[in-house]
This record gives structure tokens, sequence and C-alpha cells, in this order.
């Protein structure tokens, strides 16, 4: 029942995804922000061709026919966020302090429209002012003279750069003197990128979508595509009329794997739509590594020579450490298997029908599997799982990392990275005839770590939220007032233009919907997908402000005002971008005849060794089946396991509303999601409020507490709990990271729920 100083609105969450709901949101956000007119012509050149890349998520394009609408509701809300007609001035930052902006919500923040000048705040003071290009640059340039050496600087990037200002941006970096350069990669896929370099020797996933398209069977893990990559429930859709069986593994039964009804079909509007999944394994939170054990294992005691489920010539032809494999998974105990994943023997023996029933069979996951303590033995997992069967470098097969940002694949790709590899530093040195620099830098991680130590002193954002994604916020917060200078790129207003240095630049930077004018005319950017294709981007409208600048020419001005002696001729790249695409095609392996290859076709695929010839670029030049340690999260009594997750209408840490449609909840963030027994033995009753704690697994200790959250019953493993990020980051410790790669554990997080004081709430 609720109580009378209950905010917030539950219902029962949806049973299916899209259809004429998600046309009236995405028009609907369009209309009021950009105009109906205006609005409307935009999602007509949205991911075409000759029009320009969505702004939001990495989801691949069709290579062939592509549809009249190729966007999804997340897809119109990113525009409509982007092309929005509010403009914020100097004026704005006089009005409002600091303190005053701290006060306000994520989705205040940034509706408050785009940035339209450069703005300073300058040591001691209460306000951003207006300050000139040039006198930012200098700002800039001065602070990185005074530096002891190079690597007290670090240099982040979010996925929303291209690959022309991404090339730049670490070129410019490493001339500087550093590899210093951590990226929104550290806090999500990460654990992707380690995992299927150690398994099969290239990081990225294996598959196109027309393999999506034709696959047998889809096990999808630890995702929801109908809210972080809608478009993805069309390709599902499509897999499933040809008849392949889809599995979901999530401890939330997500609305967006049930049922999808495609606005594009009359079917969609008016009918019952598609039912997408045929098995739903809720697997606890942290449970992933037991189930895929169990699944492993299945498929292992039912092979033999009468009836082979295993695949011997491709585990004898491509394959190492397969016997060591086998033999720890048959020692892996039933039991275990059950109370660790949550799931009983014949829920698994289910899963394990449809993978050998299926001749091609892709894994798909996304921050669900790559957030935990565990995550890169996750995925290593499901990699083996896959190698069991031959799963890898066939059509209609493979892994399938689905990226969250429209461009993380492809900074990767041009050397967005703090742990270069030697190729990529000796090919930037005979291309630009320079030595880089050869230490590894910071992630994402250390790189906070780092500042708090004192031993970075200088943070340049290439866009991105980067206070306000990251965990342990205390720190953050700490670790970047020590930094002389703070700077962000950015587009719109964001929590991390509060949180500073004791100096900091606000410099604004032009939209991916917005038209590229330079001295040789509108130039043309470009961006990877999730399936390694290099796709153009063009954009359509003109700046917000004639103030904003490239995120290119934003590079090179910078790096000719650092680096005065430097060989390199920085502003002309600015000058024409077909200029930076030949040096990437020096460089970057794959990228040959890049601007022949645009120019005629406007996309193409990027090679792939273990999708094109079954090439392992591994230590033993083959896939690796990994025997891996047990990993038992241990939680004190009383306590839960926590994840946090992102709501309907966000993307990343860019709120949109307090709504979250799918689940059935409106009108507030400030949430936790229970299972109906551990609310009746936690005491509690659904709509009060309580405060989460997180907590020390070997000493129980509380560590640190979000106040004020609202119970809801929902349908989640017992002792498990949700949440929303970023709103409880700061729950999470910044050393509570993967293994082997660092990324924050957001999706595990040990807590106490316990009730808050009602006289005070």
């Amino acid at each position: 029942m609720a109580n009378d100083w209950q905010k917030i609105k539950v219902t029962d969450p949806k049973q299916w995804a899209a259809g004429v709901p998600a046309v009236v949101s995405a028009y609907k956000n369009v209309s009021a922000k950009v105009g109906p007119i205006k609005g409307t012509k935009l999602l007509s050149q949205l991911n075409q061709i000759e029009g320009f890349d969505c702004p939001g998520c990495a989801w691949p394009d069709p290579l062939e026919k592509r549809s009249t609408f190729e966007f999804c509701e997340n897809g119109a809300k990113a525009v409509a966020d982007e092309a929005t007609l509010k403009r914020i001035t100097a004026r704005f930052f006089k009005k409002h302090s600091i303190e005053f902006l701290k006060g306000q919500s994520d989705k205040w923040l940034n509706n408050q429209g785009r940035l339209a000048e450069p703005v300073v705040l300058k040591p001691g003071q209460t306000h951003y002012e207006a300050i000139s290009w040039k006198a930012a640059f200098t700002l800039i340039s001065e602070t990185l003279s005074s530096l002891k050496n190079p690597n007290q600087a670090a240099f982040y990037t979010s996925g929303r750069t291209s690959n022309e200002a991404a090339f730049l941006y670490q070129l410019f970096v490493r001339q500087f003197g550093t590899n210093n350069l951590p990226d929104c990669s550290n806090m999500c896929h990460e654990s992707s990128g380690v995992a299927l370099g150690e398994t099969i020797g290239v990081g990225k996933g294996t598959v196109t979508l027309a393999d999506l398209e034709n696959a047998d069977a889809i096990f999808i893990f630890g995702q929801n595509p109908g809210s972080n990559h809608p478009r993805m429930l069309g390709s599902l859709q499509q897999a499933k009329r040809k008849g392949a069986k889809i599995v979901s593994i999530n401890p939330l039964d997500e609305t967006g794997l049930k049922r999808f009804k495609n606005p594009q079909e009359v079917d969609g509007v008016i009918g019952t739509g598609t039912e997408l999944r045929d098995l739903h394994l809720q697997v606890k939170v942290n449970g992933d590594m037991a189930l895929l054990k169990g699944l492993c294992r299945v498929l292992i005691e039912r092979d033999s020579p009468q009836t082979p489920t295993l695949d011997h010539d491709f585990i004898q032809t491509y394959c190492h450490g397969f016997d060591d494999f086998k033999n720890e998974i048959l020692s892996t105990d039933w039991h275990q298997i059950e109370v660790s994943s949550g799931l009983t023997q014949e829920q698994i023996q289910q899963a394990a029908d449809i993978a050998c029933a299926s001749k091609k069979t892709i894994c798909c996951w996304a921050m669900g599997m790559t957030q935990h303590k565990n995550a890169v033995a996750n995925i290593q997992l499901i990699t083996n799982f896959l190698m069991l069967r031959g799963d890898l470098g066939k059509p209609g097969a493979g892994v399938c990392p689905v990226r969250g940002h429209s461009n993380v694949q492809g900074d990767r790709t041009m050397g967005i990275w703090e742990k270069p590899s030697q190729s990529l530093l000796d090919s930037l040195a005979k291309t630009f005839d320079f030595t880089p620099p050869q230490e590894h830098g910071v992630d994402a991680v250390e790189c906070m770590q780092a500042m708090d130590d004192g031993d970075i002193r200088f943070l340049f954002a290439l866009g991105g939220n980067f206070f306000r994604a990251m965990p342990d916020h205390d720190l953050s917060e700490r670790a970047l007032a020590k930094c002389d200078l703070t700077v962000q790129v950015s587009t719109k207003l964001n929590r991390s233009h509060l949180y500073t240095g004791k100096a900091a630049l606000i410099l604004p930077a032009l939209g991916r919907t917005e038209i590229d004018y330079q001295k040789s005319g509108i130039q043309t950017v470009t961006v990877e997908n999730s399936m390694g294709v290099i796709q153009t981007s063009h954009g359509k409208i003109p700046p917000a402000s004639s103030l904003l600048k490239s995120e290119v020419a934003i590079v090179t001005e910078l790096a000719s005002k650092v680096l005065p002696e430097s060989k390199i001729d920085w502003l002309g790249f600015c000058y024409d971008y077909a200029r930076i695409r030949d040096k990437i095609a020096l460089t970057i392996p794959g990228f040959d005849d890049f601007n022949h290859k645009i120019d005629t076709f406007g996309e193409f695929v990027l090679p792939n060794p273990v999708r094109d010839s079954r090439t392992f670029n591994t230590d033993t030049g083959k896939a690796n089946f990994v025997v891996q340690e047990k990993s038992e999260l241990a939680v004190p009594e009383g306590c839960l396991v926590l994840m946090t997750i992102r709501s309907h209408d966000q993307f990343n840490t860019t709120v949109y509303t307090d709504n979250d449609r799918y689940r059935g909840v409106y009108g507030g963030r400030e949430v936790v999601f229970l299972n109906s027994e551990d609310i009746n033995r936690l005491d509690l009753v659904a709509g009060e409020k309580v405060n989460i704690s997180s907590v020390d697994a070997k000493s129980g200790k509380s560590l640190r507490t979000v106040k004020q959250y609202q119970v809801i019953a929902y349908n989640i493993p017992s002792g498990c709990a949700a949440a929303y990020y970023p709103e409880t980051n700061n729950l999470i410790e910044l050393g509570q990271v993967a293994d082997k790669s660092n990324t924050p554990a957001y999706k595990s997080v040990i807590v106490r729920i316990e009730k808050t004081d009602k006289k005070t709430a």
C-alpha cells in the first residue's frame, strides 16, 4: 500500500516493446525540442547513406536495403536532444552559480540546451564566464607546459568522437609524450576486449547483421535491447521469422525480449506483434559463470560417437586447451551450479537443448556481463561455449558484443587506448616520423586514482560525462579538485562541468546532426559500428552557434598551439578531413583506400580474421579454452547483490525524463527493485523509503549510503536488487573492479537495505 509521502508512480511492467507508443514518444520528443517540420526532416536523414549517423548506440545499419525510417525511439530522442533550440551562453552561467547547478538533477542540467560559447571557471570563482577560443587554447598550453612531465596529464575520450577526431587526438597526445588515454571503453566493454583478445585474438565481435538474422539460435546475455539498442529488435524479429530460437539470460525479464511490435508493420500497429524469446533464464545477479559452466557441462556430457554434440574437427584443428577445460567443467558440482546461478539443472538442460539443435549459434551480450569482478571470465566462458560446437568463423554464428555508444569501437580502432600495441606505435612512428611513448598509460579508474594521489594534474575530456560515469563520486570529486585545470569538450551541460579542477574550461563542439564547414567545404566524418562497419556521417543542420568548433578543429588548433615545433601540419588536417583519412589509411590496418571506399560506397566492412578465415591471432595461434578459477561472491547475512541499470528514458548518463515506461516507473529514479520475498524478509513494504548502503564483504561494514529510495516489488531473483545508474554509482568503491580489465563492477554491488526514518523522509 502506498504511503502518503510517496511521489513515484508504479504500474505493472509492459509486456511488449515499441509499437505505437514508441512512435508517439519519438515524434513528441522531436516536435517539442526541434519543431515538427525540422524534426521530421532530420529523422528522415538519420542513419541513411547520405545522412548522419545516430549519436546514440552503435547498432549497425543494413548494408543493402535500408528502411525510410531507419531509427528507433531512443535514436529520435538523441537527435532531438542534440538539435534542441535551447541555448546556454555565458549569460546562463552568470545567472547560475556552480553550487546552484550542483543542486539540480541530471535531467534538468541536460534540458537547459546546447552549449553555445566557450566558458572558463577561474580559480576561486563561483561562476563560469565567457572566454575566447584563443585565450582558452593559451590557458591549456600554459598549463601543459607547466607540468613536470607529460604523464601528469590525461586525455579522456567518449564514444561520440568520430574516427577522424579520435585518430588526430591520440596522435596529438602521443606526440605530446604520454599514453594516458582513458576512455569510455574502460567502463563498459573493456572486459569484452580483454576476454576476446585472450581467447580468439581479436577484441571485437565476429558476426555481421546478416549472420544475426540467419542464425539458428541466439543467446542474449545481460542485455536489454528494448531500451538500449531498440533497432536490434528488428533483427531479432527477422531471425525469429526464419526459425531462430532465442534465449534471454538476465536477472530481469526485460520487456524488449518478450514481444516486439514493429511500428513499420501493420501487425505492429494493430496486431499482437512478434513473440521473441523461446526461453528466459532468470539467472541471479553474478550467476552467469555458474550457468555457463552448466551449459558447457551438458554439451560435453551429451557427446558420444553416435550422437556428437561437440564439433571435434573444429576443436582439434582450431582450438587449444580443450582437455584441461573439459576436466575442469566436468568436475564442477551440479548443486553448486544451481545455487550460484539460481537456476535448476532442468532449466539449463532446456537451454542446452536449443544449443544442440542449432547448427549456427550467436551469443550477444552487453554490460550485464562486462561489469562484474569476474566479467572477463564470463565472456571467455561464452566464447568457449560457442567453440564447443564450432560456432566461430562460419555464417550465422559467432560472438556479438553490443556496444553502447555510436563510435566507442571506432575510437579504439583509431588508437584510443592506454595500452597501445607495439604495432600501432611502430606504425605511428613510420607515418609521422616521431618516437611515440612506449610506457603504458592509465585507464579511467587508474586516472581517477592518480589524480587523487596528485600524480595527474590536468584532465582533458573529448566528450562524455567522466565524473558522473565513474564510481565512488566522493573520491572522484576530491580527485578532480586536485587538478590544476580540467577541460570538457561538450555539446550539452552535464555534472562533469560542476566537479572540476582549480580552474575549468567548457569548450562547445559541433554535434553529429550539424553541418561541419571548413575551408575546403562541408566535411564528412566516419564511425565504426558494433559489427566493424565503417559508416559515413554528414551533418544536416546549421551549427547551434557560430562559436562552435568541430572536434577535429579543437584538436588541431590545440595541437598547433601546444606543439609549435611539430613537423605535422595540424591545421592542414582541419582544412580537409580527407587528409586525415589518407594518414589513417597509412597507419591503421584495414583502411587502405579509405577515401575511395567511402566516396564510392558510403561504407565498408573492416577485415576480421576470425570471421573471414578462422585465423586466431593469439599466443598459441589457436582459439583458447580457458580454465576459470572458482569465483563466488561472498554475501554477508542479510545483504543483497545490487546491479545498476538504465531506464528506458536515458542514454548512458543522459537522462531524458524520470520515467521508465517498460518497467512501469513514472516520476522518479530514486527506486530500488526487490523480490517480494526479500521485501517481507527485511520487514519492508512496497512503496516505503529505504537507505541503501554498500557493504564490505569481509567485515560486513557499511561503506557508503544513498538515501530515500522507494521500494518497488519486482520480478527479480531473491537475494538480488537493482537501482538506476548513475545515481547509485557512489555506492561502488573505485577499486571494486573486474579482474584483468579494471572495469568498475557496477553490476555486482553488495548492499544492505534499511528503513528510513519516516519523520525525516
